[in-house]
C-alpha cells in the first residue's frame, strides 16, 4: 500500500508546490499533474521496484502500441481513474487524482507508461480498470 502511495505521488509531480498556509480544495490538492523535464520532454517517474519487473517482464513493449491508441486509452483511463478518486471507491488503492491533458503532446513514452501504470495496478492489485484492452487487463 505505500508503495502505491508513492508510486501515485510520483507518477505525476506536481506543477504547484503544497502550500500549506494556503487553504485550497482537498481534491486541488491532491491532483498529480504532469511535468517537463530539463530537456522539455514530459516525465513520468514510478518508484515501485515491482512495476519495473512488470514493464521489463510482464507488460507488451512500447512497439505493440501507437501513440493515438495510448492517448486515446489514457484520456479514457485517467477519467475512470478521477471518477473512481472522487466517488472514494477503490480508496484503499486510488489516493489522488491525475491532472492529464488529452490535447497537449506528452510523447509516446509518457503515453506507454502511464497506460502501464494503469496495467499495473489493474495486475497488482486486481482492480477493473474498464479502459484497458482485453489483452492487457488482468483480470
Amino acid at each position: 500500500m505505500k508503495n502505491l502511495i508513492i508510486l501515485l505521488f510520483l507518477i505525476l509531480i506536481p506543477c504547484s508546490s503544497f502550500a500549506q498556509n494556503d487553504p485550497k480544495n482537498d481534491k486541488e490538492e491532491s491532483a498529480m499533474k504532469p511535468e517537463k523535464n530539463d530537456d522539455g520532454e514530459w516525465e513520468l517517474t514510478v518508484i515501485d521496484t515491482q512495476f519495473d519487473y512488470f514493464l521489463n517482464a510482464i507488460a507488451k513493449p512500447i512497439t505493440q502500441y501507437s501513440e493515438s491508441m495510448l492517448k486515446s486509452r489514457n484520456r479514457m483511463l485517467v477519467t475512470e481513474w478521477n471518477s473512481y478518486y472522487t466517488s472514494g471507491k477503490y480508496r484503499n488503492v486510488i489516493e489522488s487524482a491525475i491532472d492529464y491533458d488529452p490535447r497537449e503532446n506528452y510523447g509516446i513514452k509518457f503515453e506507454y507508461k502511464l497506460y502501464q501504470v494503469f496495467s499495473y495496478v489493474s495486475w497488482k492489485y486486481n482492480l477493473r480498470m474498464n479502459g484497458l484492452s482485453a489483452s492487457d487487463s488482468f483480470r
